[in-house]
């Protein structure tokens, strides 16, 4: 890893295109949370690896005991940045489109049949939610930002932060009980 990102720095293609094939999928998986298009992911995707790679002389995590894993961690800032980026130049305007399979086609060997249907499942619901509510989820309960954080990454206040939070909860939770009778009635016991 340490190499891949020396080359990097260097510019040098070779090494750029490791790290961008390497990377893509987790990339592109963290942005399609945010920006539901299929279409347009790819373009977020590839700006916040220009990004990164005008960046990386910044990177400061060089010494760190699990480089990859510093890596990853800034890696998906800057896609974050970047899906927010494209947010605020529609205004946060709703997003419609499916999902392609192929976005799955990267899950970890390891991951059991019963994760991903579960991480489907969740992304499909918190697909539902209005464009304000889903991007403060995101930010807060899967990528792990704080109020502070997203409020200026986002541009609003702490409250709105707060306030969308709790309102994007709410709001999956009613969905999910909605939908949970459902699913208890067809099971066999």
């Amino acid at each position: 890893m340490h190499t891949i990102l020396e080359g990097c720095v260097r510019n040098e293609p070779k090494y750029q295109k490791v790290l961008y094939e390497r990377y893509y999928a987790y990339a592109f998986k963290i942005v399609f949370r945010y920006i539901y298009r299929y279409e347009k992911v790819p373009d977020i995707v590839n700006d916040g690896f220009v990004k990164l790679f005008k960046g990386l002389n910044t990177f400061n995590k060089w010494e760190s005991t699990n480089l990859e894993a510093s890596f990853l961690s800034w890696l998906k800032r800057i896609v974050i940045n970047a899906a927010i980026d494209e947010l605020r130049r529609n205004n946060l305007m709703p997003e419609i489109g499916n999902m392609d399979e192929s976005v799955w086609e990267h899950i970890p060997d390891n991951a059991s049949a019963d994760h991903l249907l579960r991480y489907k499942e969740l992304i499909a619901v918190v697909k539902k939610l209005p464009p304000a509510y889903r991007t403060v989820f995101n930010m807060y309960v899967i990528d792990g930002f704080d109020h502070q954080e997203i409020a200026a990454h986002l541009r609003i206040s702490v409250g709105t932060s707060k306030s969308n939070l709790f309102k994007a909860k709410a709001f999956l939770q009613k969905i999910l009980t909605k939908d949970m009778p459902q699913q208890i009635g067809t099971c066999n016991f």
